[in-house]
């Protein structure tokens, strides 16, 4: 499981002592913690993958803020933890992998127009996430239902 994996890393950089991976994989393990005790249940790897995914958009937009504000020193930080937190996420799709995965959505709802959007975004969701960035997955999706 992808949770016994993160703690095992985690026991691994304290015993190595690199403080910063050690830091940045306590956050996730406090994340995780603290998504299983609102929900009162064990997180499996969908949902696990899902909070790292959510926790790399913050990064991201952080560094954004930090550079804007001209503090490359905490851009720096923030891209250091994006690197660890990727390490846990599946493989990237390819773009023919999704414009394939969309195709097959698309059939698979009867979607018609921009007004099923939905009925093709909710499967796609479930089989993508984590694995390709779903802003742009659901422009690609407007697009295909408008043209």
């Amino acid at each position: 499981m992808l949770k016994d994996r993160i703690n095992t890393d985690l026991k691994d950089a304290m015993r190595a002592g690199d403080a910063r991976r050690r830091d940045a994989l306590r956050l996730l393990t406090a994340a995780l913690k603290q998504k299983e005790v609102d929900e009162r249940k064990d997180l499996g790897d969908p949902e696990v993958v899902s909070i790292i995914d959510k926790m790399i958009k913050q990064r991201r937009d952080s560094i954004a803020q930090f550079e804007k504000g001209g503090r490359p020193d905490l851009a720096e930080g923030e891209q250091f933890e994006i690197s660890v937190l990727e390490a846990y996420m599946p493989a990237a799709m390819s773009e023919a992998e999704i414009d394939a995965a969309i195709a097959a959505a698309i059939a698979e709802a009867g979607a018609k127009g921009p007004a099923d959007m939905g009925k093709v975004m909710g499967p796609l969701k479930a089989k993508l996430a984590g694995r390709a960035d779903m802003g742009q997955v659901s422009a690609r999706v407007k697009a295909k239902l408008a043209g």
